[in-house]
C-alpha cells in the first residue's frame, strides 16, 4: 500500500480524501494556492505546499506545479478529487511518466470518456442510446444558431471539458444560442483551459439519473445502484438522493448493466458514473461518464455501506474489489443537500466574506435512528473566496425508508449555523417541505417550475405558524423571567410576567395564554388549541431546540426589539411577543419603506465587470443586456427592468465591486 499520497485538489473534497487515508494509515500531502493558505485541508494534511496565486489556472490547473510538489514531497500516489486536473489525460500522463500512480482511470479512459464529443460517439457506436445532437466542434457564434436551428430548440449549449454546471447553456431561440455560445465559450476557457463546444437537443422534463460503476485491474466492474440528482438550478446539482424514486428494479438493473458495459468498453478502473437522463416512461438516455468521484458520492456510501476513496485507492494499489455485483444491496435511503454560498433572496446569486459562525448539526447516528454526516472544507473565522466554486458543505442523511431521511434532513437543515455570508440553506429547506419534492414526482425543472419568480422566503402552513409562535412565547417568559431578576432595582418594585400575550407573525395575531411548570410550557390559543412546549433555550443562545406535543422544532433564532428573528424550514420570520395592550398600539405604528433603487443598477454579487454593453445617453429597452459580471467562474448577465435612458456610468471593466454598489444611473 502506498505510504503517501498527494491530494490534487482543495476544500471539501480533499478533507474528505484525507479523512480515508488516515483510516488507512496513509501520509497525505495538501496543495494550496495563496487564498488557501489558512484552508482547513492545509491543516488536515500531513504536509502542505504552496503552488501559486488564487486563480485556479495560475495554481491548481497547473500541472507544473502539481509535479514540482509531488518531487518535493516524494508522493507515490496522486488523488485528483473532482473538478481541477480531475479528468486532464495529460495530467495523467505526466504522473506516468514521473512514475507516480494516479488515483482514479487509466489516462485512455479518461480520453474517450472525459470528452464528451467522444464519449458520445463511442456511446452511439456501442449501440447507447444518446440525445440527438452536433458532435463536431462549433467554429463561432454564428455557426452555433445554425446548428441549433437544424436540431430544433430548445438545445443544450455545452464545453466539451465541461462540469460544475459551468460551460453551459440553454438556448430557445437564436439570441440565447449566441449569447450562450460565447459565455460557455468563455467560462470553459477560464475554469477548463479548453474552450471547445458542442449542441444536443434539450430534453424537456427530464429526471437526471446516475449510475455510480466501481472497476478494478482484474477485469471486475459492478454498479453500486443509481442517484437521483433532478434538482437542479443553473445545470448545477443542489439535492441529491439514493436510489431513486423513480426507478423500478428492472430499469435500475439495465442502466447498471449498460454502465458497466460501456466502462469495460473503454478498459476502465477506478469510481466513475455514468450519467443518464430518464423520460417519464423510464426511457434513458446516454448523457455522459464523469471518470472521476462525483460530488455527490456519499448518498452512495450511506446506502452502500462502501468507502468509495478507500476503493478508488486500493484499485490503483492494484487489489481486486472485495465484492461482487450481487453482494451489493441497497440499505435504506440517503439525502444531500449541498450547502453554497449563493444568496437565495438575490436570484442565487454568488456570496463572499467571513463565515462569523460556522455550526454544523453533529454527525453520526441521531435519536430517531437516522445518520447525519457533513462533509466540508470550511471552518468557523474562515473566508468564502471568489476565486472558487461556491460550495461550503454537503450535508447528508440516511433513514431506512425515504420519508425518514427527508425528515432527518429537515432537523439538520434547522439545526446547521451559517452566518456571515448568503447561502442557500434556506432554500433547501423549503424544498425538503414541498409537496412535489416529498411524493419524488420531480424533474430538472422542478425549481424552474416551482420557483419562477426566485426564492423569496418559504411560507409555512397556520399549523406550523402556531407552533413558532408556540415556542416564541415560551422563550419570552424565559426572557422575561430573566429581566426580572436584573440586580440593582428599588426594594418592593418586582415585575410580575403575565400570562397573556400576542404573537404576531407571518401577518398573524396570535392571543395566547400561557401556563408554565418545571418541565415546560402550555401554550393556549384562542379556540381551545393547546400546544404544549419544552425547551432548554436561555436567553443568548442563537439555535432553540425545542419539542412541541412530542414533535422536535429547531429554530435559530436571535432577538431583536419585542420579539426574536426565527429561521426554520426555510422561512425567516420576524415574531413579536407583546402585551395585549402593546399589541394594541403596534398595529397604530407607521410602516417603515424601503429605499428607491429603481433608477440605478446595482452589482447584485460582488465581483468582476467583464463588460459594460452600453454609453452614457444610451435609450435602453427592457430585458436588454446593460454589463456582465462574473463572480465565482460564472458570468452573469445584467439586464434593463424596464425601458429608459443611461445618465452615468460608474463603473469600468476591470472593477472589482461590492455586493449592491452602482454600476450606472438612468434618467
Amino acid at each position: 500500500m502506498f505510504e503517501k499520497i498527494l491530494i490534487a485538489n482543495r476544500g471539501e473534497i480533499a478533507c474528505r480524501v484525507i479523512k480515508t487515508a488516515r483510516k488507512m494509515g496513509i501520509k497525505t500531502v495538501a496543495v494550496y494556492s495563496d487564498a488557501d493558505r489558512n484552508a482547513l485541508h492545509v491543516r488536515m494534511a500531513d504536509e502542505a505546499v504552496h503552488i501559486g496565486p488564487p486563480p485556479a489556472n495560475q495554481s491548481y490547473i497547473v500541472i507544473d506545479k502539481i509535479m514540482d510538489a509531488i518531487r518535493q514531497t516524494g508522493a507515490q500516489a496522486v488523488h485528483p478529487g473532482y473538478g481541477f486536473l480531475s479528468e486532464r489525460m495529460d495530467f495523467a500522463a505526466a504522473l506516468e511518466k514521473e512514475g507516480v500512480v494516479f488515483i482514479g482511470p487509466p489516462s485512455p479512459a479518461i480520453e474517450a470518456m472525459g470528452d464528451k464529443i467522444t464519449s458520445k460517439k463511442i456511446a452511439q457506436d456501442a449501440g447507447v442510446n444518446t440525445v440527438p445532437g452536433y458532435m463536431g466542434l462549433i467554429a463561432d457564434a454564428e455557426e452555433a444558431v445554425k446548428i441549433s436551428g437544424e436540431i430544433g430548440y430548445p438545445v443544450m449549449i455545452k464545453a466539451s471539458a465541461g462540469g460544475g454546471g459551468k460551460g453551459m447553456r440553454i438556448a430557445w431561440n437564436e439570441q440565447e444560442a449566441r449569447e450562450g455560445f460565447e459565455m460557455s465559450q468563455n467560462e470553459a476557457r477560464n475554469s477548463f483551459g479548453d474552450d471547445r463546444i458542442f449542441i444536443e437537443k434539450f430534453v424537456t422534463q427530464p429526471r437526471h439519473i446516475e449510475i455510480q460503476v466501481l472497476a478494478d485491474k482484474h477485469g471486475n466492474c459492478v454498479y453500486l445502484h443509481e442517484r437521483e440528482c433532478s434538482i437542479q438550478r443553473r445545470n448545477q446539482k443542489v439535492i441529491e438522493e439514493a436510489p431513486s424514486p423513480f426507478l423500478d428494479e428492472a430499469t435500475r438493473k439495465a442502466m447498471g448493466e449498460q454502465a458497466c458495459a460501456l466502462a469495460k468498453a473503454v478498459g476502465y478502473t477506478s469510481a466513475g458514473t455514468v450519467e443518464f437522463i430518464v423520460d417519464g416512461n423510464r426511457n434513458f438516455y446516454f448523457l455522459e461518464m464523469n471518470t472521476r468521484l462525483q460530488v455527490e458520492h456519499p448518498v452512495t456510501e450511506l446506502i452502500t455501506g462502501i468507502d468509495l476513496v478507500e476503493m478508488m485507492i486500493r484499485v490503483a494499489n492494484g487489489e481486486p474489489l472485495p465484492f461482487k455485483q450481487e453482494d451489493l444491496k441497497i440499505n435504506g435511503w440517503a439525502m444531500e443537500s449541498r450547502l453554497y454560498a449563493e444568496d437565495p433572496y438575490r436570484n442565487f446569486l454568488p456570496s463572499i466574506g467571513r463565515l462569523t459562525r460556522y455550526r454544523p448539526p453533529v454527525e453520526g447516528e441521531t435519536a430517531r435512528g437516522g445518520v447525519v454526516r457533513n462533509d466540508t472544507g470550511v471552518y468557523e473565522g474562515g473566508e468564502i473566496s471568489m476565486y472558487y466554486d461556491p460550495m461550503i458543505a454537503k450535508l447528508c442523511t440516511w433513514a431506512p425508508t425515504r420519508a425518514q431521511a427527508i425528515e432527518e434532513m429537515r432537523i439538520a437543515l434547522d439545526t446547521f449555523e451559517v452566518e456571515g455570508i448568503g447561502h442557500n440553506l434556506p432554500f433547501v429547506g423549503a424544498v425538503m417541505d414541498h409537496p412535489k419534492f416529498v411524493s419524488g414526482d420531480i424533474t430538472t425543472a422542478f425549481i424552474a417550475e416551482e420557483y419562477p419568480e426566485g426564492f423569496q422566503g418559504a411560507t409555512l402552513s397556520d399549523a406550523d405558524l402556531k407552533k413558532v409562535a408556540a415556542v416564541a412565547a415560551a422563550m419570552n417568559r424565559v426572557a422575561e423571567i430573566r429581566r426580572t431578576k436584573i440586580s440593582g432595582t428599588m426594594d418592593n418594585h418586582q415585575r410580575r410576567v403575565g400570562d397573556k400575550w400576542v404573537v404576531s407573525l407571518a401577518g398573524q395575531d396570535f392571543p395566547v395564554t400561557i401556563k408554565a411548570d418545571r418541565d415546560g410550557s402550555t401554550v393556549s390559543f384562542e379556540g381551545g388549541e393547546d400546544l404544549r412546549v419544552t425547551s432548554d433555550w436561555t436567553p443568548g443562545q442563537q439555535l432553540a431546540r425545542s419539542e412541541v406535543n412530542g414533535e422536535p422544532v429547531v429554530i435559530k433564532t436571535a432577538e431583536i426589539p419585542q420579539g426574536f428573528r426565527m429561521r426554520l424550514r426555510g422561512a425567516d420570520l420576524k415574531v413579536a411577543v407583546r402585551s395585549p395592550r402593546a399589541a394594541e398600539l403596534a398595529k397604530l405604528m407607521p410602516e417603515k419603506m424601503p429605499p428607491d433603487t429603481s433608477k440605478f443598477l446595482l452589482c447584485p454579487m460582488p465581483g468582476l465587470v467583464v463588460k459594460i454593453n452600453v454609453a452614457e445617453g444610451d435609450e435602453v429597452q427592457e430585458g436588454q443586456a446593460l454589463a456582465t459580471v462574473e463572480a465565482m467562474k460564472m458570468e452573469n448577465i445584467l439586464r434593463a427592468e424596464r425601458k429608459g435612458v443611461v445618465k452615468k456610468i460608474n463603473a469600468a471593466p476591470g472593477a472589482s465591486l461590492k455586493v449592491d454598489e452602482v454600476i450606472m444611473e438612468f434618467e
